[in-house]
C-alpha cells in the first residue's frame, strides 16, 4: 500500500515478500557499523523481523519504516519512516539505504517527506532523530532536513551513545 511519493521515489508499507531486501539490508556493513546487528541471517530471520518490527507498528501506531523504491523502475533501495521507540519520549525519523544509492540525494528526499507527512497526515507535533557518532551522512541528512544536534544519550538497552536531533524551532 503507498503511503506517499516524492518527485523521485514511493514509500510505501512494507509487507513479508520484502524480507529479501530487508536480509541484505540489515546485513550491510555500513548497516551492522551505525545501526546495529539485529541478527538477520536468513530469509525467515527477515520475515520475523518485518512482523516484529514495521508490521506491528502500523498496527500499533499508525506508522512505521517504509520501503523506498525508485519511481522510474520500482528498485527497492531501503527503508524511511517513522519510530516510536519504548526508549524515546518523542517520534523519531529512521532511515537506511543499500550503499549504491548513497549520494543521490534519495535518504534526504524521503526524510524530508517523511516529516511532512508525519506532520501533516499523522498530527505529530514533534518528530526528532537519533544516529551514532561518526555517521556523518545521516548527521548531514538530518542537518538538511531541519534537525540539529542538541544532546548526546544512552537509550536503554544499548551499549554505545546516540546522537539525538530536534527540530531546529524547538
Amino acid at each position: 500500500m503507498k503511503i506517499f511519493e516524492t518527485e523521485r521515489l514511493v514509500l510505501r508499507r512494507f509487507t513479508p515478500d520484502d524480507a529479501p531486501l530487508i536480509l541484505h539490508l540489515l546485513n550491510e556493513p555500513l548497516f551492522l557499523r551505525f545501526i546495529g546487528d539485529k541478527n538477520v541471517r536468513t530469509l525467515e530471520d527477515a520475515a520475523q523481523y518485518l512482523r516484529h518490527g514495521p508490521l506491528a507498528s502500523y498496527a500499533k501506531h499508525g506508522f512505521g519504516l517504509f520501503h523506498v523504491s525508485l519511481k522510474a523502475d520500482g528498485t527497492a533501495i531501503g527503508m524511511c519512516g517513522l519510530l516510536k521507540r519504548d526508549t524515546l519520549e518523542d517520534v523519531d525519523v529512521g532511515f537506511a539505504y543499500l550503499p549504491q544509492f548513497g549520494g543521490h540525494g534519495y535518504a534526504t528526499e524521503a526524510a524530508q517527506a517523511t516529516l511532512r507527512h508525519g506532520r501533516t497526515v499523522l498530527g505529530l507535533k514533534r518528530i526528532v532523530a537519533i544516529t551514532a557518532p561518526g555517521n556523518t551522512a545521516s548527521m548531514n541528512v538530518l542537518k538538511k532536513i531541519g534537525l540539529r544536534h542538541t544532546a548526546t544519550l544512552r537509550l536503554a538497552g544499548y551499549t554505545t551513545d546516540s546522537l539525538l536531533f530536534t527540530p531546529a524551532e524547538a
